[in-house]
């Protein structure tokens, strides 16, 4: 019997080659994109899935009453490991961390790495496996380094370095040897080894802080940028460490910290999804929906298309009938068929999945597993869902051809199959309100993206590179790169240089309370304070509102000068930002005075979901920290320039990398998310077009076959082809109406949603959503009137002789 099935399916497919056709490819389409989506979210939520007794591991994560006195991702230095010392009952184990870049060296090998210097607990902790080395002792001794493979395979060439060197700078610019003790193994994407790192860092041990000079940070309670980590005793609960927890900041912390830090311990296992307000998470479930509804797409073609073409084999179902066949055998024969089609349009989307896995993991960022290395888990679960697929598209196609009445199919009356129109296009419909739905969310991401990089930052972002330098924070130090400064600026394409702490990407050195002088410092507002020389707002091209910025050269710089934007001096009450100029403020955990040499207008230091706030500016003198050179391009041939650059670079610098970006290319990591959303986003677009135009192409095509008559009728009558056309058009027509009717509220109020995520959006018009009903209904107008205009000007006897 089963066996029949499959010959009498396999002979109808082949019969109905065109329709077979666009059910398979249909398929094909919303299964890959099913499986690209399932793979990513997969891989999402495994991250931190391999770390040891993963449900016993948490973060510890600050949030803050005042906006600027911290960040959420780091909390007081020593309070992990106090937890640990006095709460041992509590406590399992612990690690933190404090994260550093600097230049690394192997013989002429120089290139500027991220290091993450921390507690020697990492390794056993979290059962992070090695290649080479002894996870017990790796990072116990001083001057010990552990790299990874691909770092070692970097600088060495092999990864068996055990007992080798490499060479790192420190902040004074002094080189020491440590030695290596061990070869990380390749391990997945996590929250410890790429919290701050998009590639594992280099891995020092927390006695190796005292060579940068930050190792008496690790004390402070006032100290609230060190990353913790604790493992906590098999059934303790996170509830269980509020009274400790409070009870230690209570005693060691500062009644500012203690007035304005709450504490909070975030799983590992969620911690990735749920960072940045649950940003992946809101991800995964748009992906997910977006999928279900490419599915839902392509079924709806599978069903439409299934019914329509019932009218071919009337007279079979009715014969089978006549013969004994029952009902059931009828439905199992329509639903092997649709499992066949489900089974090829599986086995073609495997293929897809392949080809279509590196352009896919381009967008989303992340790379996606292979087939033939998931196997066999991969294909057990892709064959799973084309089977449930095909059962469900098939469903209801079988069980309405199936009931139709014995004498109707003998006679082909379509009575019955008719009463089921109103079905089939409540279905298009649907399909049609999510394709307008995704084309129009799609438009909006595009438009909000497109304002981020054509909206005015408030600074020149134009032929603009910066790259970081090696550090000497001393007097002697800032004076070097002062001399190497203007240096660079002799060169004929270099504008402007300038040496800072900061570059505008949103990453500040240190935010502090800045209150007016007289004043309670408990009424100070709390803003990053970015630390730059003098010709920082001329690379940048900040415009000074009053007042100068710190000094105009040639003049030097005079001591304890501060320059705020417009929104300091604002929340400071200064009437204007006039008046701000030569008054006195205060920094907090600054002893001096200073005095307000300039006031800039207000610009997006950090990025446009959030809104411009204060900022201040201290010279670097102040500190004698800097970590960038910033260079003003006025040559249009920007590759001449940066070569120019690093030959520059290379005299003055030898052995320090030139490791360069231009501002542009910062904005797109900035915004990187928005950008891979953008291209998700259009992704979709583009199969929900094509899964939509196949779906038309065979109503309009089985439409045509099932009214050939009705045409040589008409035409002969005195109908014209355009009329004819439209015919055809107006049911397509009242259709895209009443999807867009459906669509554009749900639109409106979904991206109304997302763009609350940006205190810098664009309004989203009706006039956006006119456009894409107009594109939409373009496309389906040249198509349904392309096929139908072709049966049109067919002679009418050829149409009455057709059956």
């Amino acid at each position: 019997m089963l066996q029949n099935y499959f010959k009498i399916g396999w002979r109808n497919l082949r019969k109905n080659g065109i329709f077979t056709f666009i059910n398979i490819f249909g398929l094909s389409v919303g299964l890959t994109f099913t499986l690209l989506i399932g793979s990513y979210v997969w891989n999402e939520w495994q991250v931190n899935a391999d770390l040891r007794n993963i449900e016993n591991q948490y973060i510890i994560q600050s949030k803050w009453k005042q906006p600027n006195m911290g960040i959420e991702i780091t909390s007081l230095a020593p309070l992990a490991k106090t937890l640990k010392e006095q709460y041992p009952n509590l406590i399992e184990n612990y690690y933190r961390f404090d994260g550093v870049s600097t230049t690394v060296s192997k013989g002429d090998k120089h290139f500027r790495e991220d290091i993450q210097i921390g507690d020697s607990t990492l390794l056993t902790m979290y059962g992070i496996p090695l290649m080479h080395g002894d996870a017990r002792t790796a990072l116990n001794q001083p001057n010990s380094v552990v790299l990874s493979e691909k770092m070692a395979l970097k600088y060495f060439g092999k990864t068996d370095i055990v007992g080798q060197t490499i060479q790192i700078e420190s902040f004074t610019r002094e080189r020491k040897n440590f030695m290596v003790t061990a070869v990380l193994a390749p391990i997945s994407f996590n929250s410890i080894t790429h919290y701050v790192s998009t590639e594992i860092p280099v891995l020092l041990p927390m006695s190796s802080l005292a060579f940068f000079g930050r190792d008496a940070a690790m004390t402070v309670w006032d100290n609230a940028y060190v990353v913790n980590y604790i493992e906590l005793k098999k059934g303790i609960r996170p509830v269980d460490l509020q009274k400790p927890i409070r009870q230690l900041i209570s005693t060691h912390a500062s009644a500012q910290i203690r007035d304005n830090l709450e504490v909070m311990l975030k799983p590992l296992s969620t911690l990735h999804r749920e960072n940045n307000n649950g940003l992946i998470n809101k991800t995964l479930l748009t992906l997910s929906l977006v999928a279900l509804f490419i599915v839902f797409m392509a079924v709806v073609n599978f069903v439409n298309i299934s019914i329509g073409s019932s009218s071919g084999r009337l007279k079979e179902i009715g014969i089978r009938k006549v013969l004994g066949s029952k009902k059931g055998q009828m439905i199992g024969q329509f639903l092997t068929e649709s499992i066949l089609i489900a089974s090829f349009s599986t086995l073609f989307s495997l293929v897809l999945y392949e080809v279509s896995r590196t352009y896919f993991a381009e967008i989303l960022g992340k790379e996606l597993r292979s087939i033939f290395s998931a196997l066999p888990f991969f294909v057990v679960s892709a064959a799973f869902l084309g089977v449930l697929v095909g059962l469900v598209a098939g469903a209801y196609p079988a069980f309405v051809l199936s009931a139709l009445p014995s004498i109707d199919s003998m006679k082909g009356k379509l009575k019955t199959v008719n009463q089921k129109s109103s079905l089939r296009y409540s279905l298009m419909t649907g399909q049609f309100a999510i394709a307008l739905f995704v084309f129009g969310a799609a438009v909006v991401i595009a438009r909000q993206v497109n304002y981020f990089f054509e909206k005015d930052l408030g600074y020149s972002k134009e032929s603009i590179v910066w790259a970081p330098v090696p550090r000497d924070w001393s007097v002697k130090g800032v004076e070097k790169m002062e001399t190497i400064r203007k240096e660079m600026t002799r060169l004929p394409d270099v504008r402007e240089v300038s040496l800072s702490f900061e570059i505008p990407n949103g990453k500040t050195g240190f935010q502090t309370g800045l209150f007016r002088a007289g004043q309670d410092s408990t009424q100070a507002i709390f803003v990053p304070v970015l630390q730059t020389d003098e010709h920082y707002a001329r690379t940048y091209q900040i415009p000074v509102r009053n007042g100068v910025f710190f000094q105009k050269a040639p003049q030097a710089v005079a001591p304890n000068l501060i320059v705020l934007n417009a929104k300091a001096a604002k929340m400071l009450n200064f009437a204007t930002a006039a008046a701000a100029i030569g008054q006195q403020v205060r920094l907090q955990s600054f002893p001096q005075t200073f005095t307000v040499a300039g006031v800039t207008d207000d610009f997006h230091f950090d990025s446009m979901r959030q809104s411009i706030g204060p900022l201040a500016f201290i010279h670097l003198n102040t500190l004698n920290n800097y970590r960038f050179l910033s260079f003003k391009i006025q040559s249009t041939s920007l590759n001449k320039s940066v070569a120019a650059l690093e030959k520059k670079w290379n005299e003055l610098l030898p052995g320090a990398p030139f490791e360069f970006t231009f501002l542009d290319e910062m904005l797109q990591n900035l915004y990187q998310s928005e950008v891979r959303l953008k291209k998700a986003a259009q992704l979709a677009t583009v199969l929900a077009m094509i899964i939509v135009l196949l779906g038309v192409i065979g109503m309009v095509s089985l439409s045509v076959a099932r009214r050939t008559k009705e045409l040589g009728i008409r035409k002969v009558l005195g109908a014209s082809g355009a009329g004819l056309v439209l015919l055809f058009l107006k049911e397509f027509l009242i259709v895209i109406g009443i999807a867009a009717f459906i669509s554009f509220p749900l639109l409106q109020m979904a991206m109304n949603q997302w763009l609350q995520n940006y205190a810098y959006r664009i309004e989203v018009s009706w006039l956006s959503f006119a456009a894409v009903v107009l594109s939409f209904g373009i496309m389906i107008v040249c198509l349904v009137g392309f096929q139908t205009f072709k049966a049109a000007l067919m002679n009418p006897t050829q149409s009455l002789r057709s059956e």
